[in-house]
């Protein structure tokens, strides 16, 4: 697609170095303390119409097994080549197993992984059919899930394993989901992480309080500070009450087609451009950049894109990215898996590609 030209002169200046950034992913090292769920997608022919209920019957076809929700921002992680450590939770269940043995087979350190026996694996099972003829589409989605939170035992031992681990890693993410993982002694525990911390949750961004970065999208950044964000005004205003709300030192708001929003209390590094300058809360300055989105055309499905994001985001930060740097390779790996129908994730070979692509 075509670039707006300042944008598309910044992002061929900034090529070689990102480049370079990509290929530094695989020496990063991250944790992920997040909600666990499989994804199952199941296909089927119409065959007929039950005598038992007026329901369709499905000659079951394929079943595929991904990583889900927190789940899936460690398998991006992985696919993008970086040393990822897990701390999260599965269920006594067949489903839990099969997700450990997805995260093994990637290389992912699954030892963080404990066992809650009283509530089962996240699990969204998602049935599609067709008909002869057809194009597949999905027409049931069943979820297995529990509302209870885990025993303060387990919510304890998960806080001890982040300890354990928090200090031999270059990021901690925080993969929130509202299934029960992060509670407040994890979420404490990653907090007092001494490196950078990414934070992206669904809701109460403010339990947070203290991270390093946080990555909305446009919903909950207007859940979060309680009015629609409709333009540039009501855009920065958010920006800086997100700011204040989390004293996190950036906000990365994701905008869909409209592309993200970064707001940062430092000022621009020398790799990133000068960006707009607004003022904050307190007459404090915050430093604005747009980055565009980068596929508009061929979006099939975002469906754990904000998982990617994230993905190639703290591994561009843990590689020595810029704050706008890797905002700029979070939108890449973005425009990358919307692609794909389903959970999707990209790879470092795919990123070099789509980039030398747009900048000709």
């Amino acid at each position: 697609m075509l670039l707006d030209s300042e944008f598309l002169a910044q992002l061929k200046n900034s090529t070689p170095r990102l480049l370079n950034l990509l290929a530094g992913f695989s020496q990063v090292e991250v944790l992920v303390v997040g909600d666990l769920t499989l994804d199952e997608f199941m296909t089927g022919q119409v065959e007929r119409i039950s005598r038992e209920a007026p329901v369709l019957i499905l000659r079951h076809k394929t079943t595929e097994r991904v990583p889900g929700g927190g789940a899936n921002a460690v398998y991006n992680l992985a696919k993008l080549g970086a040393k990822v450590k897990v701390v999260g939770l599965v269920g006594k269940d067949e489903q839990g197993m099969a997700l450990r043995q997805i995260f093994e087979s990637a290389g992912v350190d699954t030892t963080g992984i404990l066992v809650d026996s009283k509530r089962p694996t996240v699990t969204k099972t998602r049935i599609s059919a067709h008909a002869r003829q057809s194009v597949t589409q999905q027409i049931v989605r069943v979820d297995r899930k529990s509302d209870e939170l885990p025993d303060v035992d387990l919510q304890l031992q998960l806080a001890e394993s982040i300890q354990q681990q928090v200090g031999m890693v270059d990021a901690v993410v925080c993969s929130d989901y509202g299934d029960g993982v992060l509670t407040k002694p994890t979420i404490e525990a990653t907090i007092f992480h001494s490196h950078r911390t990414i934070v992206d949750t669904q809701k109460n961004l403010e339990r947070y309080r203290g991270a390093s970065l946080f990555t909305p999208n446009l919903p909950e950044a207007e859940n979060a500070v309680g009015y629609a964000i409709s333009d540039f005004e009501s855009l920065y205003r958010a920006g800086c009450d997100l700011l204040e709300l989390t004293d996190a030192r950036q906000i990365l708001i994701t905008r869909g087609d409209e592309g993200m929003s970064l707001f940062d209390r430092l000022p621009p590094s020398e790799f990133s451009p000068p960006g707009l300058t607004i003022s904050g809360n307190g007459g404090a300055t915050i430093y604005c950049w747009h980055i565009p989105a980068f596929n508009r055309t061929d979006v099939f499905d975002v469906t754990g894109a904000g998982d990617t994001v994230v993905a190639a985001l703290t591994l561009a930060l843990g590689a020595g990215a810029s704050t706008w740097e890797a905002a700029v390779m979070g939108n890449l790996a973005a425009s990358v898996v919307v692609r794909t129908f389903g959970t999707a994730t990209t790879t470092v070979d795919e990123l070099w590609e789509t980039l030398k692509v747009l900048v000709g």
